[in-house]
């Protein structure tokens, strides 16, 4: 039995009002990693209702649990108001100062996409367009997940989300770009293109080297940050050996 299966176990022998006692116990913080495991099967277990009393406290791993929660509701595909509802919710908490709450709205978002992959593409996209930096932040976090993105038009959506956020990032003026927000978006490009481009290289290589040609110090940044990941600089050098003409890796 995993972790995550012996904590559903657990929490379905205790009544929902014990639990916020039980996972702060077994939460893992203060500490350099929350308890994942527990949250997720808090997600697994709970309902609206537990949730919605884990986001009304003040503390960080109980929301993190509830926000989690939020992403297993949309999975189960609730009826479109409802849906609009809980997306609204999670739009609100990707703007959270904590960054484990930010990173919570990922997670719950990528369980959208495990159940209902298009329409996690589809909420990416809008969010992307989003003038708050830490919502077009959650849009590609939650997106460039390898798992999702097996399927060669999921991978090229994910390309395309990278784009248009890179995009609005060099659009800021400089005195825009010391903001906190900025700075968090500009880090998860800094691994989200290598996540995308390595699930489609045919489409993604041509995109990224693209970026190279961008006078854009931030946009210079990304490039190089992705370009030392494992999973993309093996396929820059097979693309920069390949003879002209040539189809680029992960083409056929």
């Amino acid at each position: 039995m995993s972790r995550r299966d012996r904590y559903r176990v657990e929490l379905r022998a205790g009544a929902p009002a014990g639990w916020p006692a039980y996972l702060r116990e077994r939460s893992g913080l203060p500490g350099p990693r929350a308890n994942l495991e527990l949250a997720q099967a808090v997600a697994d277990e709970g309902d609206a209702d537990t949730f919605d009393g884990l986001l009304a406290t003040d503390d960080e791993y109980l929301v993190f649990c509830g926000v989690l929660g939020l992403g297993r509701l949309l999975a189960d595909g609730p009826p479109a108001r409802t849906r609009t509802r809980i997306e609204a919710r999670l739009h609100e908490h990707a703007t959270d100062p904590r960054w484990r709450v930010r990173e919570a709205v990922a997670l719950a978002l990528q369980r959208l996409g495990d159940a209902d992959l298009p329409r996690l593409l589809d909420l990416g996209t809008t969010w992307v367009g989003d003038p708050h930096p830490l919502v077009r932040r959650a849009a590609v976090a939650a997106v460039c997940e390898p798992r999702l993105l097996a399927a060669r038009e999921a991978a090229a959506r994910a390309v395309a989300l990278c784009e248009r956020a890179t995009a609005g990032l060099a659009a800021l003026p400089a005195d825009q770009r010391r903001d906190e927000g900025v700075r968090v978006l500009r880090q998860a490009l800094g691994y989200c293109w290598s996540v995308a481009v390595a699930a489609d290289p045919a489409g993604g290589l041509p995109a990224f080297r693209a970026l190279a040609a961008v006078d854009d110090s931030d946009v210079a940044w990304i490039v190089r940050e992705n370009g030392r990941k494992k999973r993309l600089a093996g396929l820059l050098v097979s693309d920069a050996a390949r003879p002209a003409g040539a189809a680029p890796p992960g083409s056929d």
